[in-house]
């Protein structure tokens, strides 16, 4: 997602959306909360704003947050100060450098990537713990664009989505490598907590 769109998604004044956006958030916090990790990977963490909801609901750990935008890093640096450690770095560089984390998180960002099933290694190298990641649900995610008049050329399909996922379609894709632990209904999106399969 271009750096626009998702300012526009966090900080839109539509109501509906706002309502939904604020639950999406409740589900990641409380999924991350059952997790109890002490170190949380956000990747893609954009202009940080997953990392601050979570901050705010109380999570106690440790936050890296990783993007390959580094304008989109400057303004979440400047949202979340030094509550969180952000760095301007691809995932592979972080299984090369040997890290790992708690948990990991990947919110609205498979979608995004041409090869979606090459993160999943990765995602199994970079957590201890759980992986905590979300995609749209599709078809109604394209429908309530297209409902609010967005994307109309592309029957409301977003131009930077190359993956398309219903819900048992993107448990499908994670379940050789994950185990899925919860997958609350987070209507319009895919919401799954998961652990490798070892």
């Amino acid at each position: 997602m271009t750096i626009a769109g998702n300012k526009r998604k966090h900080e839109s004044k539509n109501p509906i959306q706002v309502a939904l956006i604020d639950r999406f958030k409740r589900h990641a916090a409380a999924l991350t909360r059952s997790a109890a990790p002490k170190t949380v990977l956000d990747l893609g963490c954009g202009e940080g704003f997953m990392l601050d909801a979570l901050l705010r609901a109380g999570i106690d750990a440790q936050f890296t947050g990783i993007d390959l935008s580094e304008t989109a890093l400057e303004e979440a640096r400047e949202r979340l100060g030094t509550r969180a450690n952000l760095e301007h770095a691809d995932a592979r560089q972080l299984v090369t450098d040997g890290r790992s984390f708690d948990m990991v998180m990947m919110l609205e960002v498979l979608e995004h990537i041409p090869d979606p099933a090459q993160m999943l290694p990765i995602l199994k190298q970079l957590t201890r713990g759980h992986v905590l990641l979300s995609v749209p649900r599709e078809p109604f995610f394209c429908a309530l664009n297209f409902m609010r008049g967005k994307n109309l050329r592309r029957l409301g399909n977003d131009p930077e989505h190359v993956n398309h996922w219903g819900r048992r379609g993107f448990i499908r894709f994670l379940e050789p490598h994950f185990e899925v632990l919860a997958a609350p209904p987070v209507f319009p999106w895919t919401m799954v907590l998961a652990k490798p399969r070892r």
